[in-house]
């Protein structure tokens, strides 16, 4: 295959001295699947944003097609023939499909090109859709369709804009197994027709399933580029990491214990009053991981939200110990020895601007043992800050280092190392590994079940169903704010099998599914 891209010893270095890439080198072929993979803070996001326009590199070249360029923002990329679909879409939600895919571009017509040529438009859009085969009805509000709906929304827009080298940004960090298969489907069909794909990605199942090189990045610098055919997720994850990393959880069987948690017929509404909780029931034991599975928006993060105090209820009752939480601030739940990860740690898991033994004494500096007399020992709330850090691997130079300025990884330790360390009998864990590379990961799945093991019942949602798999003894599925299916986690449950309770399409009484699965040891 022809060289495509090559990127050729490329540094970035910030004005405050950080060094994101530090001699880069990343060559694409015409017509291939090129995964890009590395831990957390290995350079991959500013690598693109130096091809895609929206940095400069420090020094380094860059050859498209041969030739050198420099592109000075997005539109150079674009006009060049790049696109980009981000982690997080840019769409606007109350335009239908074909607005958001022409915005900004929209065809006009008459004199001064003056007005807006409608009609232009669907049949472009319509032409699009037929040509790539990626089902959408253009009259659709976007607001209304599915997240893998939206996906498909994002690489049209970049397809219209003319771009023949694509880069996917974590392209499955929100979609069920279905949709992840229906996209891969697309990319395959995209790759057929003569385009090219960089894949962003820390799910190595993926990397192996659909690239045809990988491109392995640690510490700002390129490692090693792999022919997909001849390694696998064990070398890469090695690579990554620098060590042999364990992909599988390791647990035993449950030692179920008395229930601590009990959600009963639970309801809540949004800010316009449409419900978003509809009854929701189940029963955690000590001892288990009860794994909440669902596409994002269907009332997840507000069954966590009601929970811990953040968000009120409209009915129902949830009690922690046979004792009533609803009513309760978030003040009083938090020194009731519940853990609270939350699913973002820049808004609800950590103050950025204090610093990292704040944020970790959080819960502690009232307590006995960290007090002389009336007042605070310093002392010893450091050296407990300290061994947190030490414990839970926060990567910074000590504990008066401002937690705004961490990687995302280094932040949700620091979250992690404060809620496990409260001894908790109650553990809930939002999104505990978003954005996290696999070493991170490893270290935070195996803390996690440290915690069941000792008899903590912990309540895990996550947008990985892989992960949902992987940690849980027991499942609950969330579809359009119900508890659609409870379904005990044994080698015969599929990802496909609760993909189709989290698309909706298979659902069953979660009453009756959580009596027999509770009964299970």
């Amino acid at each position: 295959m022809a060289v495509l891209l090559e990127m050729i010893d490329i540094h970035k270095t910030y004005p405050n001295g950080t060094m994101a890439n530090r001699g880069v080198n990343l060559e694409v072929h015409e017509g291939e699947i090129h995964a890009l993979v590395g831990e957390n803070g290995a350079g991959k996001s500013t690598l693109m944003k130096i091809l895609f326009g929206l940095e400069n590199p420090t020094s380094g070249t860059i050859k498209y097609k041969g030739e050198a360029v420099r592109f000075q923002g997005p539109r150079d990329a674009i006009n060049q023939g790049l696109g980009m679909v981000h982690q997080h879409f840019m769409l606007a939600p109350s335009l239908t499909v074909s607005e958001n895919i022409v915005l900004g571009d929209e065809p006009r017509k008459g004199l001064f090109k003056v007005f807006r040529d409608r009609k232009t438009e669907l049949n472009q859009i319509h032409h699009l859709i037929e040509q790539f085969g990626l089902k959408l009805d253009p009259n659709a509000v976007v607001d209304s369709i599915s997240v893998g709906q939206k996906q498909r929304v994002e690489i049209l827009k970049v397809l219209y804009r003319g771009a023949k080298l694509i880069i996917l940004d974590e392209p499955t960090a929100v979609l069920t197994p279905q949709e992840t298969d229906e996209l891969f489907d697309s990319i395959k069909s995209l790759v057929s027709q003569g385009y090219t794909i960089i894949f962003i990605t820390h799910k190595l199942r993926e990397v192996m399933e659909i690239s045809d090189r990988i491109t392995v990045l640690k510490a700002g610098q390129t490692v090693q580029t792999l022919m997909t055919k001849d390694t696998n997720k064990e070398e890469i994850s090695r690579l990554m990491v620098g060590r042999d990393v364990l992909l599988r959880v390791e647990k035993q069987e449950p030692q179920l214990r008395d229930i601590i948690l009990e959600v009963h017929n639970l309801s809540a509404v949004n800010e316009k009053g449409l419900p978003v909780l509809k009854e929701v029931s189940f029963q955690i034991q000590g001892g288990e991981v009860f794994g909440i599975a669902g596409v994002e928006g269907n009332g997840q993060t507000e069954l966590v939200e009601v929970i811990t105090g953040l968000k009120q209820a409209t009915g129902g009752h949830v009690t922690y110990l046979k004792e009533e939480l609803l009513g309760k601030s978030i003040g009083e739940i938090r020194k009731m020895k519940i853990g609270h990860i939350p699913e973002d740690r820049q808004t609800t898991g950590a103050c950025l601007t204090s610093t990292i033994e704040e944020n970790i004494i959080l819960d502690v500096y009232g307590q006995k043992e960290f007090k002389t007399g009336p007042f605070m020992n310093r002392k010893k709330l450091k050296a407990f800050a300290r061994d947190l850090m030490e414990t839970f691997d926060v990567r910074a130079e000590n504990e008066e280092i401002m937690a705004g300025s961490l990687s995302g990884g280094n932040l949700q330790k620091v979250v992690i190392a404060r809620e496990i360390a409260k001894n908790p009998k109650l553990l809930i864990a939002s999104q505990p590994t978003r954005g996290v590379d696999i070493g991170a990961i490893e270290f935070i799945h195996k803390e996690i079940i440290k915690k069941r093991d000792e008899g903590t019942a912990v309540l895990l949602v996550s947008a990985e169903l892989s992960e949902i798999m992987s940690l849980s003894d027991r499942i609950g599925v969330m579809y359009n704010g119900e508890l659609v299916a409870v379904l005990n986690n044994t080698s015969e449950l599929t990802e496909q099998e609760i993909g189709y309770y989290m698309l909706g399409i298979k659902k069953k009484g979660a009453a009756a599914d959580e009596s027999e699965a509770i009964s299970v040891s």
